[in-house]
């Protein structure tokens, strides 16, 4: 269950992270960094291609969207030149939950779900456990919040 801290934190949170990714300014959403590289470094093609997260190299790193991507090897790499939209994370990258909700957060490599061929990501393993309960009802609200959400 979700406590009264962490909805504290994220209100506060959430308007400064829309604010200093450039996000809320693009007319495009862009993917949302932490420490240099989207989803934290990690290989997004990894998701469905090993069933796991995997850490990515700099050495096969690319950019797109206004955001570097990093990728365990050169086939993934690939792939995702072929077609990015297939692997990317839905809401550039935040957690797919708290965009439902209306806000946005920081996500966790390791909390996301394939549902439907698309990548969602969760701030941590117990906010991906409510995300799991409702997952198309969670979609359909992140969706009627993307991008908007960026601007509050």
């Amino acid at each position: 269950m979700l406590t009264r801290r962490f909805f504290l934190g994220a209100a506060v949170a959430g308007p400064l992270i829309g604010m200093t990714s450039g996000a809320a300014q693009a007319d495009e959403p862009q993917f949302f960094a932490s420490k240099g590289a989207v989803i934290r470094g990690y290989d997004p093609v990894s998701y469905f291609i090993e069933g796991k997260p995997v850490k990515g190299l700099k050495t096969y790193a690319l950019m797109w969207k206004g955001g570097t991507w990093h990728f365990a090897n050169a086939k993934n790499r690939t792939a995702f030149e072929a077609d990015p939209f297939a692997y990317a994370p839905q809401y550039g990258g935040y957690c797919a939950y708290a965009v439902s909700r209306g806000y946005t957060a920081t996500t966790e490599p390791d909390a996301w779900r394939i549902h439907d061929g698309k990548l969602y990501l969760n701030h941590n393993q117990r906010v991906r456990t409510l995300w799991s309960r409702d997952i198309p009802g969670n979609v359909e609200k992140a969706n009627a919040n993307w991008p908007a959400v960026l601007r509050n």
